[in-house]
């Protein structure tokens, strides 16, 4: 028997990882793409709480999709999981607790070859929920850099550019080029997330003048703007666009 062949139904855990719009995703729908060609039978599922672009798909940020199932917690995919599957893709991993690692673990004693997707470091520049674990049980870590849309250089962190009014502090905050850009490690401003919920018009204004002058490659400030321009009206003009809204 080879070698090849000796291995081919063991358990693995592959982990796709890097910053948002580096390509994770695309990757893991090129593998999963390539086990269907081989006639594996494939499930792919990520959290319920990423419905960016379909409920019913993973898909990236250049329009690919596959067929997925959205589960609210990491324990649902065990539930979930077919007869005679061999490899189980996972996006957005990093939305998942730590169980997301026991569930990986499990699927891969049972011989399923298992890929995750996901990011290894949050908007502040820190290690994401269960990235930190699933790196270091996995037999094999791809990490993929985007382009810093500042200087153009490997971009290998997340930079929150604005938040949702109302979602201030929070730490996971779902959306794609309106709330996010790749930025490498020397103009990624962890405090610049902030900037979407300032209270005051003058602060806003600060903001502003800010912005121009700090960040004036930045190819996303036209999406900042409308999560700033609302502290520039009345509170009486917010609340009648709240009510017609």
């Amino acid at each position: 028997m080879t070698y090849r062949a000796q291995f081919k139904f063991q358990g693995i855990i592959e982990v796709v990882c890097g910053s948002m719009f580096s390509g994770k995703t695309e990757e893991l729908l090129r593998r999963i793409k390539r086990a269907q060609i081989a006639r594996q039978k494939t499930q792919v599922f990520k959290p319920s709480i990423d419905n960016r672009y379909s409920v019913e798909h993973v898909q990236s940020h250049d329009s690919n999709k596959i067929a997925s199932q959205a589960v609210s917690k990491a324990m649902d995919i065990l539930d979930l999981l077919e007869d005679n599957t061999r490899v189980v893709g996972i996006d957005e991993a990093q939305f998942f607790d730590d169980t997301i690692v026991e569930v990986a673990q499990k699927l891969a004693y049972r011989g399923i070859h298992v890929v995750l997707a996901g990011l290894d470091m949050d908007y502040l520049g820190q290690p994401f929920g269960p990235m930190p674990k699933l790196l270091a049980v996995a037999e094999d870590v791809t990490k993929l850099s985007a382009v810093c849309v500042t200087c153009g250089s490997p971009a290998s962190r997340t930079q929150r550019i604005a938040t949702p009014l109302g979602d201030g502090g929070n730490k996971v905050v779902v959306g794609a080029q309106e709330f996010y850009e790749a930025r490498c490690r020397f103009c990624h401003d962890p405090n610049l997330g902030n900037l979407g919920f300032s209270k005051t018009p003058e602060e806003t204004v600060k903001t502003l003048q800010s912005m121009l002058v700090t960040e004036p490659k930045s190819a996303n400030l036209p999406n900042l703007l409308p999560n700033l321009l609302p502290n520039l009206l009345p509170d009486s003009l917010n609340e009648e666009k709240r009510i017609h809204a």
